[in-house]
């Protein structure tokens, strides 16, 4: 059984899951806009990813017989400077959602949550990747800068992103 102190923080994690998807297809809306199919796509992609993080918690609270409560989620931008910017707010996001993943893992670990540690580990995994990912799309950008065929060339790579 999962205690109500872990049931409310898994709670307020799915909502910044569900949040990242929102912000995610809000910059995917920008480079829509701005003839940026690939990072779109790219974005999409992130977006759905996002999401399964959120149902796998939501998954894990009921399993574990908690309730999940849902939150209101705050409404993300959708502009943006540049390309850059996208991915730097990419990039932080990211650092933001590790923090908050590594307070979900020391509260369970507070809570002796033997369950909860195990689960969120694939997390914590999970949050390296994505910090790599997005900054490697930064540093790669900040090499371009704003040569138009350099953004073109990072634009088709990221349109190569397979799905899960």
């Amino acid at each position: 059984m999962i205690s109500k102190t872990m049931q409310d923080a898994f709670s307020e994690q799915i909502k910044n899951e569900f949040y990242s998807a929102y912000l995610y297809l809000g910059m995917a809306a920008y480079c829509e806009a701005s003839n940026l199919p690939g990072s779109a796509h790219w974005l999409k992609l992130q977006a759905e990813e996002e999401l399964e993080h959120g149902m796998k918690m939501f998954d894990f609270v009921n399993e574990c017989g908690g309730q999940v409560t849902l939150h209101a989620i705050d409404k993300p931008t959708v502009e943006y400077p540049s390309l850059l910017k996208v991915f730097e707010e990419t990039l932080a996001h990211e650092q933001k959602v590790t923090a908050l993943i590594k307070f979900l893992y020391s509260l369970a670990l507070k809570e002796n949550d033997y369950a909860s540690q195990a689960f969120l580990q694939w997390f914590v995994t999970e949050q390296v990747e994505e910090e790599a990912n997005a900054s490697h799309i930064v540093e790669t950008l900040r090499m371009v800068g704003s040569h138009g065929n350099g953004i073109v060339m990072l634009d088709r790579e990221l349109g190569r992103r397979a799905g899960d």
